[in-house]
C-alpha cells in the first residue's frame, strides 16, 4: 500500500518533531508525516533518558526550541514547576533560567510544544502523523519521494526531510565493528548496572559528555567500586557556569578566519576576562555564534588541522558538564574512585576469567598493556561519519548516490539544506537538517542550531 502526504520526515526525534511544529504554524493546508520507530515523538537518543541524574548540559535560558523567544524553556519550566512538577528542582538552588532539567522533562516540554503546534495548524487544515516505522530505502522521483519502510509500507511525499539525530556509537552498528559494542554495557541503561557487583571495576572507553553519564548511571545503579576511564588526550568536560556577557570580538573584527587565528585572539580575550576576574568561559562563549561562519569559510586543509589539533579542547571546554554531573565526578576523583588515563583503545582480549580485557596504548608509550574489568562501557560519543554506520538507510543513500559524504566525511554534504548527491547535483525534493549537517556546520546539533534549522526549513518547503 502507498501512504501519500506534502512533506516526509524521516525521524521523531527533536530534529524531526521541531521541523514538523514550524511547519504547522505555517499558514496554509498540508498534511505531514513523521517516520520514527519509537513510541513517541519528540525524545529520540538525547531525550529519552528517564533517570533525573540524566540532565541537559546547557541551563534553562540556553535551550528554548523557540527560536523566536529565547525564553520559552524557562517560562514552561516555571509553569511546570508551579503546578508541582519537578520538585526536585528546589535541590539546585538557582534561579529558573539556570536550572540543568532533566532530559526526559526536556522531552515533555518538546512534546506539549508539538501538541500546541498541533492545535495551530488544525485551524489552517494541518495535520501531522506519527508512522511508528524505520525507513530502510529512499528513491528520489520526478515527481516526488518514495520511502520504504521496515515494515513493508511505501510512502510517498512531495518533498522529504532527514532529520535522523544523532547515531551514538554505543548504539549503533558499524561497519567496520570491533565487536566493542557486543561487550560493552549502554551507558544509559541503569538496570544492566545494577547487576554488577557495587565493588567491582568498571571500564570506561572515551571521556566525553557520554562518560558523563555513564559515570551517573552507574552511581544512581549503587556501583561503588572503582572506575578506569582511558581516552586518547585523557581531556574532561568542563564544568558549565554562567559568566557574565563579553564583548563579542567575532563580530567586530571580520579579519579572523583561520583556526590559529581564532585561537590566538580567544586565548588573548580569556587571559584578559581572567586579568579582570570574570570567568574565562565568557569570551568562549561569544564564539558559539560565529562557529558555522568560521566553519564554511575555512577551506579542508584548515577544518582538517582544526580537528585534528583543536577538536578535543574545543570539545571539553565548550561542550562542558552539568554542575551536578561535574561535582559527582569531582567527589569521585578525590576519592581516588575514578581515574582519567591518556590511552588509546586497541581491542578486545579474550578471557576465560568472566568480565571483559581490553588492550591499551597510553599516551608516550610504545607497547600496549592488558587492562581488565568486571564490564566495560563505550562513551566514545557520536558517530558521525556515515560510511561507517551500519543501518539501512545511511547504506543505500550512500549506495544509491543520492548523498554524498560532508567535508571530512562529517554528515552528508548540502547546501542550504538540499541534500547534494554524489555527482554533486543539488536535490529539489530531498533535504536534511541536524547532525546530518554536521559537516557544513560544525556544531549541528544543539538545541538551539536545530530550531534555527527547522524555522528556515520550513519557511522553504513552504514557500
Amino acid at each position: 500500500m502507498e501512504y501519500s502526504a506534502d512533506i516526509l520526515i524521516i525521524g521523531g526525534g527533536l530534529s524531526g518533531t521541531m521541523l514538523a511544529v514550524q511547519l504547522l504554524r505555517q499558514p496554509g493546508q498540508r498534511k505531514i508525516l513523521i517516520i520514527e520507530p519509537r513510541a513517541e515523538l519528540g525524545r529520540g537518543e538525547a531525550y529519552s533518558a528517564v533517570e533525573l541524574g540524566h540532565t541537559l548540559n546547557g541551563n534553562a535560558a540556553r535551550m528554548s526550541v523557540d527560536p523566536d523567544n529565547p525564553d520559552d524553556l524557562t517560562q514552561w519550566l516555571t509553569e511546570h514547576i508551579a503546578a508541582g512538577g519537578w520538585p526536585e528542582s528546589a535541590e539546585q538552588h538557582v534561579p529558573t533560567s539556570e536550572l540543568f532539567p532533566p532530559r526526559g522533562l526536556f522531552g515533555v516540554y518538546v512534546q506539549q510544544r508539538l501538541a500546541e503546534a498541533r492545535a495551530v495548524g488544525a485551524r489552517y487544515g494541518s495535520i501531522v502523523e506519527h508512522v511508528r516505522s524505520e525507513v530502510v530505502d529512499l528513491q528520489v522521483r520526478e515527481d516526488c519521494v518514495q520511502l520504504t519502510l521496515s515494515n513493508g509500507q511505501n510512502l510517498q511525499g512531495s518533498f522529504a526531510v532527514i532529520a535522523t539525530g544523532m547515531f551514538p556509537a554505543a548504539r549503533t552498528p558499524q561497519t567496520e565493528s570491533s565487536g566493542l559494542n557486543a561487550a560493552a554495557l549502554d551507558p544509559w541503561d541503569v538496570a544492566a548496572m545494577r547487576q554488577l557487583d557495587p565493588q567491582s571495576t568498571v571500564l570506561i572507553i572515551g571521556s566525553g559528555l557520554t562518560m558523563v553519564d555513564a559515570v551517573v548511571s552507574l552511581e544512581q545503579a549503587g556501583h561503588r567500586g572503582p572506575i578506569e576511564v582511558f581516552s586518547r588526550h585523557g581531556l574532561l568536560p568542563h564544568v558549565r557556569r554562567q559568566p557574565p556577557a563579553w564583548v563579542d570580538f567575532l563580530a567586530e573584527d571580520h579579519s579572523i578566519r583561520t583556526p590559529r587565528q581564532l585561537l590566538r585572539e580567544l586565548r588573548r580575550h580569556c587571559r584578559e576576562a581572567v586579568a579582570q576576574g570574570i570567568d574565562w568561559q565568557a569570551p568562549l562563549d561569544t564564539v558559539r555564534a560565529h562557529i558555522g561562519r568560521l566553519w564554511s569559510q575555512a577551506n579542508d586543509v584548515q577544518r582538517r588541522q582544526f580537528v585534528r589539533h583543536v577538536r578535543p579542547w574545543w570539545e571539553s571546554h565548550h561542550h562542558r558538564s552539568p554542575p551536578l554531573s561535574a561535582e559527582l565526578l569531582a567527589r569521585l576523583h578525590s576519592e581516588g574512585r575514578l581515574r582519567i588515563q591518556a590511552a588509546s583503545f586497541k581491542g578486545l582480549v579474550p578471557t576465560t576469567e568472566g568480565g571483559v580485557n581490553i588492550r591499551i596504548r597510553r599516551r608516550g608509550e610504545v607497547e600496549t598493556s592488558v587492562v581488565h574489568g568486571a564490564a566495560l562501557i563505550n562513551s566514545s560519543g557520536i558517530e558521525y561519519d556515515w560510511r561507517r554506520v551500519a543501518r539501512p538507510l545511511p547504506k543505500q543513500l550512500l549506495a544509491r548516490g543520492l548523498v554524498q559524504p560532508g567535508p571530512l566525511a562529517l554528515g552528508i554534504a548540502a547546501v542550504d539544506g538540499a541534500v547534494m548527491d554524489a555527482e554533486g547535483r543539488v536535490a529539489s525534493r530531498l533535504f536534511a537538517m541536524g547532525p546530518p549537517l554536521r559537516g557544513m556546520w560544525w556544531e549541528s546539533t544543539a538545541v538551539t542550531d536545530v530550531a534555527l534549522q527547522a524555522k528556515a526549513l520550513a519557511q522553504r518547503l513552504v514557500h
